[in-house]
């Protein structure tokens, strides 16, 4: 990216919102503007896991007042991320098209490990590069993720669902501090984390850092009363637990360091911290400046190429692991890309590509259109997109993924029968030109293109065309067949496709 270019992350916690501005210097991030309102919208979950009235009104509140900060930015230079709340929440969608609306920006939910993986980036670009093996944690409002890693590469990563939130509302909900609320908390923070036990084990790491609210909280105050500034101990934890049973409350809580929005949560946190240290056989840990917003920002300055793109290389992943032909799938994805840039140039703005270059998605949705082969090649599309809506993958977010399952799934079959939105107008373009694509490599070779055109007609917005050279359907029988077949398809939506010229 160029000097001076602005970029910005959103990071809507369970806790707070975050919004962290600032300008690409020599190929570095540097921070002019952090806002940060608590709106702990991870208590706002009702019994049936839908997100309560008031909970959305908080967040769209807020997030109103981050857009007007943010109503000069392209949507290149924003991204805004999702955490654990919006996973669990079932009316997720109800809150997210206004949230993005009055944000001016889409919000992508991302995977509990998608979210472990760009905390590690967060933190690693804070520190000082070295071969010492990293054991990250993050304490969240309703997750903990944890991840081992070296340099910049994240080796191991999860997420678990306990945080200083939920475990506030569920072991100290008239905000008592009791010896045996503690001692409950902490058994059943290390029953979710049991599991990690093996996999973090202390040989497997050389240094521990704690990222973002609750890790920092904790620092804060045991900083204010005289530990070491930077780190956090037992010996601290034992000391701060004492002085929580001997407030006995929340509310006549009174430490130097300790921030009122934090009071609420302090107990859950401070729980799951412990057992953390318990579990781990951790002695210290040291408080890092990075976290989930740093690693959106370096994320995002990654994306301007497929090299930098970790989805890309995520991409490559599946298509290994699920031995799909690599090689077919690259030419299906340039015929697929040949015919959809050929209707990009009239049907597409320049703001429409300003932030992800769709043809990059179109290519991606080629690769993977067969990885459920190796499930079974009978109704491999259906696998295929099962694989995608299910997957961990590196760099994308739910809803990226569910856009390139829909692609998968769609690229064969009935169309009358995908569950997907035909008023979109950039995912019918992907979607046609990647199941002509498949037609015409049909034969799992290169097809010929010579005066192949395809056209969407400008009196009617909802009307393809595809026009081939004289002769070229009596030399390629079985493709034109296929071709007619598929203007049957198109017949079953509010769109048209007529195959002339031939």
């Amino acid at each position: 990216m160029q000097n001076g270019t602005r970029l910005a992350a959103v990071d809507l916690g369970s806790n707070s919102f975050r919004l962290e501005i600032g300008r690409i210097d020599h190929g570095q991030f540097h921070r002019t503007e952090y806002l940060k309102e608590t709106v702990r919208q991870g208590n706002g979950l009702d019994d049936e896991r839908n997100l309560t009235r008031d909970a959305m009104e908080r967040g769209w509140d807020c997030l109103a007042r981050f857009g007007e900060r943010l109503a000069s930015f392209k949507s290149g230079e924003v991204r805004a991320v999702a955490t654990q709340t919006l996973r669990e929440a079932r009316n997720r969608d109800d809150f997210l098209v206004q949230a993005s609306a009055v944000l001016g920006f889409p919000i992508d939910v991302i995977s509990g490990r998608e979210e472990a993986r760009l905390i590690y980036q967060g933190v690693a670009h804070s520190l000082p590069q070295g071969n010492e093996r990293r054991l990250v944690i993050d304490i969240g409002g309703r997750s903990t993720e944890l991840i081992l890693g070296q340099g910049f590469d994240p080796k191991l990563m999860e997420s678990y669902r306990v945080g200083s939130i939920a475990w506030s509302t569920r072991y100290f909900p008239d905000n008592k501090f009791t010896p045996h609320a503690f001692q409950m908390a902490e058994i059943a923070a290390k029953a979710v984390l049991d599991e990690a036990l093996n996999a973090y084990r202390r040989d497997a790491w050389d240094v521990a850092y704690g990222s973002a609210g609750t890790v920092g909280a904790v620092g804060d105050v045991l900083a204010a009363a005289g530990w070491p500034t930077g780190s956090v101990n037992r010996e601290g934890l034992d000391w701060l637990l004492g002085k929580l049973i001997s407030a006995q409350s929340a509310d006549r809580l009174r430490l130097a360091g300790m921030k009122d929005d934090r009071r609420a949560v302090i107990g859950g946190g401070l729980s799951v911290l412990r057992a953390v240290f318990d579990l781990l056989q951790i002695d210290q840990m040291q408080l890092a400046t990075g976290g989930l917003r740093h690693g959106l920002l370096f994320d995002l300055m990654g994306r301007t190429e497929d090299q930098t793109d970790v989805r890309a290389k995520s991409v490559q992943r599946l298509v290994a692991k699920f031995g799909a032909d690599s090689v077919h799938g690259l030419r299906v994805g340039k015929v697929a890309n040949d015919l959809f840039s050929q209707l990009q140039a009239s049907t597409l703005t320049p703001e429409n590509l300003a932030d992800e270059r769709p043809n990059r998605k179109l290519n991606w949705a080629a690769q993977l259109h067969e990885i459920g082969s190796h499930i079974s090649h009978s109704d491999y599309h259906k696998h295929g997109a099962y694989i995608l809506d299910n997957a961990d993958a590196m760099g994308f977010a739910l809803s990226e993924l569910h856009k390139l399952s829909l692609l998968v799934l769609g690229h064969r079959g009935k169309l009358r029968k995908l569950e997907v939105d035909f008023e979109d107008d950039l995912f019918v373009q992907q979607l046609l030109a990647l199941r002509l694509a498949v037609i015409l490599c049909h034969a799992r070779r290169d097809p010929d293109l010579n005066g192949l055109e395809l056209t969407r007609e400008v009196e009617n917005g909802k009307r393809f065309a595809l026009d081939c050279r004289a002769g070229w359907a009596q030399a390629y029988p079985q493709s034109a067949h296929l071709l007619r077949e598929e203007v049957l398809a198109w017949q079953k939506t509010p769109w048209a496709l007529t195959f002339t010229g031939c």
